[in-house]
């Protein structure tokens, strides 16, 4: 009976755990303190292979600029891959970003 009780718990957590984070506020704002203004961003469910669309279409974020953005992708998905693009050509991608963790996400020099 104590083994019973015991899953029921175990499973009563882990059907918390993923409530909690399908319930997850995945707003972030990305800050460009880069000097640079960047022209495409990608935000993409870690493990894919595709970085989707440019989610900022065709406006652009200025150095020293915010932009707003709601990365549910209707999955449930916490973590993300980021990639930005800027006017030099330049990108910069990270890895696993936590969006039900954070709320802003800075690009510096």
């Amino acid at each position: 009976m104590k083994i019973i009780r015991a899953l029921a718990v175990t499973g009563f957590f882990a059907v918390s755990a993923l409530t909690a984070a399908a319930a997850a506020n995945r707003h972030v704002d990305i800050v460009n303190e880069t000097g640079k203004t960047l022209t495409e961003f990608y935000a993409s469910a870690t493990g894919t292979d595709d970085w989707e669309e440019d989610i900022l279409g065709e406006d652009t974020l200025a150095n020293g600029e915010v932009f707003d953005i709601d990365i549910d992708d209707g999955t449930g998905a916490c973590k993300f891959d980021f990639k930005a693009v800027f006017t030099d050509g330049s990108s910069h991608v990270r890895r696993a970003v936590d969006v039900c963790k954070i709320s802003t996400f800075t690009y510096q020099r």
